[in-house]
């Protein structure tokens, strides 16, 4: 069994340049915008009222994002490449451009909802593009780049938004996410490649998948902003039971959101998506982090907040060594050991949360953060691979690979959910919710270990049926 693969190089994918800055370009500016927004949020609060919606504004957004998420092999099927992408750079800038006039909190969810649609389309175009523009030996290349983007807007989001909150010019900050969009979206028809458009009815509005992951992003939404621990568990629960609805709506369906390999007894593909739920889940520990650093750690914002985002710092910057990697093993090794690191760094992480811990015991905080962000950027890239490359049929694979941006949202929403539980459940005591949050994900981390081997698992079954296959192929033919 030949045991390595053809990987490009980063300057090969220099060559795709106007392409990569696009696919890069359009998830970076939803990852941004959720971290900038959260930032700018109290600030536009005392502007202009509505408070009580305040909490809103994320569940609007991240379910208009996974919504979107489920409609982007329709649109590029009815639009091709060029105007799908216009569509999702339009669509936010003026979600965007709604939040920066909004004269009152309402308005602002209306823009924030657009914004969600925009940036849940332009998430999804990133993964199919990979799959249906670069050459198959780049899709590793462009998998890991497209990840790092998640984690340099969860870098940057906050430092821009805070910078604007700063001066107080929150609507500005939404003036500039709109020029930025319009500017991406102008050189959009100059450096994609034209892609044809099938007759409107050829892909079909899956209407009962969508209907059951809108209840479920929404159920879970709403549980993460709840207060009472009992009422979260429930809607989280009702969100679970959505899901497994779907699933089993989804195998007895002809009109599908996830593509057929999924469902298919022997076929790797859940096992990959739910390995990257479990290791994606895990960066929904940043939002406390910051909380922790200034209570526990004596920490001013500033520092306290940069180590909120040393996860996602570890997460991006690992990728380009991961994306490296030629030998078989190596990659099923890395996607079993990116969860087992990242279970591990939040553990040792919870042994530390002490009440006032002296600067030393801070400070060491820091390096396990990006030992544990390194983990999701080790086999982040190599499991997007998988999922691409889960079916030889073209038109399922670009189903395959928009799905991975459905799974991201969803895992994300699902595990900001179970940190507002897990930080409700060990309080009022700091140390404790710190405790329950950093183990509780820890364990989440741990089971991407085992659906990781067993994708592993399926996947060396299927390539030593298919060598066999072509062995016995090219033996009938003498």
């Amino acid at each position: 069994m030949n045991d390595s693969r053809s990987v490009g190089s980063w300057r090969e994918l220099g060559s795709h340049f106007g392409t990569v800055v696009v696919l890069a370009g359009g998830v970076l500016a939803g990852a941004v915008n959720i971290y900038l927004a959260a930032s700018l949020l109290p600030t536009a609060v005392a502007d202009i009222g509505g408070e009580r919606l305040y909490a809103w504004n994320m569940t609007v957004f991240l379910t208009a994002q996974v919504v979107a998420t489920m409609l982007v092999s329709r649109t590029l099927s009815r639009r091709g490449n060029i105007g799908s992408y216009l569509v999702g750079f339009g669509v936010f800038a003026g979600g965007s451009i709604v939040c920066a006039a909004s004269p009152a909190m309402p308005v602002l969810l209306v823009g924030r909802g657009a914004q969600g649609l925009g940036a849940g389309l332009l998430t999804g175009l990133g993964f199919a593009l990979i799959y249906s523009v670069l050459p198959r030996h780049l899709w590793v290349r462009g998998s890991a780049l497209i990840s790092a983007m998640f984690g340099l807007g969860n870098f940057i989001g906050p430092a821009l938004g805070g910078l604007f909150a700063q001066f107080g010019s929150w609507r500005l900050a939404f003036v500039v996410l709109a020029v930025a969009s319009g500017g991406m979206a102008a050189i959009v028809p100059r450096v994609l490649p034209r892609s044809g458009k099938a007759e409107p009815e050829a892909v079909r509005l899956p209407l009962g998948s969508l209907m059951l992951v809108i209840g479920a992003a929404g159920a879970v939404s709403v549980a993460g902003i709840l207060s009472n621990e009992v009422m979260m568990a429930v809607f989280i629960v009702l969100a679970l039971v959505l899901v497994v609805t779907f699933a089993v709506t989804e195998k007895r369906s002809q009109v599908r959101v996830l593509p057929r390999p999924a469902y298919q007894a022997g076929n790797a593909l859940r096992w990959v998506y739910l390995t990257i739920v479990f290791l994606a889940a895990g960066v929904a520990v940043e939002t406390f982090l910051p909380l922790f650093g200034q209570h526990l750690g004596g920490l001013p914002p500033v520092a306290a907040g940069f180590f909120g985002a040393a996860l996602s710092l570890g997460w991006s910057a690992s990728q380009v060594v991961s994306s490296s990697a030629r030998q078989q093993r190596t990659v099923r090794w890395l996607r079993v050991a990116g969860p087992g690191l990242l279970a591990a760094g939040l553990a040792v992480l919870a042994l530390l949360q002490h009440p006032a811990a002296p600067l030393r015991l801070v400070i060491a905080w820091l390096p396990i953060l990006l030992v544990a962000g390194t983990g999701i950027g080790l086999a982040m890239p190599h499991l997007s691979v998988a999922a691409m490359a889960s079916t030889p049929d073209k038109e399922e694979g670009e189903k395959a690979a928009a799905a991975i941006a459905t799974v991201l949202t969803m895992s994300t929403a699902f595990g900001a959910a179970v940190a507002g539980l897990l930080v409700n459940l060990g309080g009022p005591s700091m140390v404790t919710s710190a405790r329950y949050l950093l183990l509780g994900f820890a364990a989440i981390s741990a089971l991407g270990m085992l659906t990781a081997l067993r994708a592993n698992h399926l996947a060396q079954l299927t390539e030593v049926r298919h060598e066999t296959e072509a062995e016995q192929t090219a033996g009938n033919g003498r």
